[in-house]
């Protein structure tokens, strides 16, 4: 019986003498349509792609598809005209109006400036969905590296795993999968009904109510317990999470203050917070960036690092306020500092505010110091091993921030055959 597979299916080659497997890999290529050998396979011992023709020592995992009449474990109950996949549980493709509802959850994540720097694909026939990085959405003086770019698709990313794991799926991600294709960040592949399993589906209820918050926190510790789940939020996508204490917090005060400063004369640095900041007559489309309304107060006491997003100019009707004198800075920091890496942090920090936010706590950004490659390094704490800072969060006890504005599903998102 010839041998048949689909792209994301695993080409299993098993030794003769133990019947192990000794060897396995992604299907990413088919020759032929009627999915025949031979095939091109990404081996996981090397990630390199090759050219296989199987002998019969393999044979096929299929878990880039299902068979007929098998379909997800449907979650989600039929909001509007967004169809749950519990009432079509076998269907093989998701509708459009679904898929359009899961780029929607995953457009809800934060990015630098809200530049919202990604588009999405679907692909029907495969059940795959491609992130891939929208250079409208970059910052060239301030993230010229496109460190930040690569964080902020992570975080959709994060946002579009907890989202597909709520529809019923369970989904194989993988980071950078073409390396002749450096925009090409993510794919997800919807294989199968999901299992029993709460993580991630269970942060959904927080994907539409996170918002950054610019307002003052109250001087209230954050309990051991939810420190501890949120390093262990940022472990779980393989990046180290810490407070700062003492004397690295301030010093870490300092460094934002210093590069805050540099910001706001920086001829670079002003033109992208010019492009991504909305005053309350620009007469913009208002789908992207910070509006005025989000700004939040301008610091008057305190040492919470708050970037001011008017640069320096004054907004009518703008308060002032006191922010923490001690506020809770948490770093998330990777071994290697590579676009994977950045994808990497991009999910990790998504992950952790959404623990966050079901543990009640709000959370700004504070970038000012990783954007100044000079600044970047002294952020770390040397006496903790860590290596490259790419975020850092300031977490507390304090409003939730407004809803800021997103582009519609429909301008970031092709849905293919």
């Amino acid at each position: 019986m010839p041998m048949h597979a689909h792209v994301g299916d695993q080409l299993m080659v098993e030794s003769p003498t133990t019947g192990a497997a000794k060897r396995d890999g992604e299907i990413v290529g088919l020759r032929h349509d009627d999915g025949t050998p031979p095939y091109d396979v990404r081996w996981s011992d090397t990630d390199q792609v090759t050219l296989v023709f199987p002998g019969p020592d393999a044979h096929i995992h299929p878990t880039g598809h299902e068979p007929e009449g098998r379909g997800p474990k449907g979650r989600r109950e039929t909001t509007g005209d967004r169809t749950s996949t519990a009432t079509h549980g076998s269907a093989r493709s998701l509708s459009d109006a679904v898929v359009m509802a899961l780029v929607e959850d995953a457009t809800a994540a934060p990015s630098m400036h809200n530049a919202q720097p990604w588009r999405f694909q679907y692909f029907r026939r495969r059940r795959v969905f491609s992130l891939r990085a929208d250079l409208r959405g970059a910052l060239p003086h301030t993230d010229p590296e496109l460190r930040a770019l690569h964080i902020g698709c992570g975080a959709a990313l994060m946002n579009l795993r907890v989202a597909v794991a709520h529809e019923g799926w369970e989904a194989q991600t993988r980071p950078l999968p073409d390396p002749g294709d450096p925009m090409l960040l993510a794919s997800v592949t919807l294989t199968g009904p999901l299992g029993d399993e709460a993580d991630p589906a269970d942060l959904y209820p927080a994907v539409r109510t996170r918002h950054t918050s610019r307002f003052p926190f109250a001087e209230t510790e954050i309990p051991a317990s939810v420190r501890t789940s949120l390093v262990d939020a940022a472990h779980r996508e393989h990046v180290a999470l810490s407070f700062a204490p003492g004397w690295h917090l301030q010093s870490i005060v300092d460094l934002a203050l210093e590069a805050e400063a540099r910001n706001l004369t920086d001829a670079g640095a002003a033109a992208d917070l010019a492009r991504f900041t909305r005053a309350t007559d620009d007469t913009r489309p208002a789908t992207e960036g910070v509006p005025a309304s989000a700004f939040g107060p301008r610091r008057r006491l305190g040492k919470a690092p708050m970037r001011d997003f008017a640069g320096g100019k004054t907004v009518p009707g703008r308060p002032t306020a006191d922010f923490e004198t001690f506020p809770h800075l948490a770093l998330l920091s990777t071994s290697r500092d590579r676009p994977v890496d950045w994808l990497r942090t991009g999910q990790a920090v998504e992950r952790v505010l959404l623990r966050a936010t079901l543990a009640g706590l709000s959370a700004s950004f504070v970038t000012q110091a990783l954007e100044w490659q000079d600044l970047r390094w002294p952020l770390r704490d040397p006496t903790s091993g860590m290596a490259y800072v790419q975020m850092m969060l300031r977490l507390g006890y304090g409003p939730p921030g407004p809803r800021t504005p997103r582009r519609p599903a429909r301008d970031v998102l092709d849905i293919e055959p």
